[in-house]
């Protein structure tokens, strides 16, 4: 289970770290799909400049490495149950 949020790149370095060393499923929720975009949410470090630190561009690196993606808590509990349990 990852959980991140809009800003920065941790996502996509995250993205990267479990193309190359992870084999098990990951399920991962990204909060701030509904941010407006240039408005800082929360902290300095969680503000979406352009397309770069977005949610939909995190969900997209994310699911380039066979993570699954939920966009709110409720669906990625429900992904995980379904990886867990078929």
């Amino acid at each position: 289970m990852l959980i991140g949020e809009i800003g920065g790149d941790a996502e996509e370095r995250a993205a990267a770290y479990i193309a190359e060393n992870i084999t098990k499923p990951v399920v991962a929720y990204v909060a701030g799909f509904t941010a407006p975009e240039g408005r800082t949410m929360g902290h300095a470090g969680a503000i979406v400049s352009g397309s770069s630190g977005t949610a939909q561009a995190k969900k997209e690196a994310l699911e380039a490495v066979g993570v699954t993606v939920g966009r709110t808590p409720s669906e990625t509990a429900a992904l995980m149950r379904e990886i867990l349990h078929g």
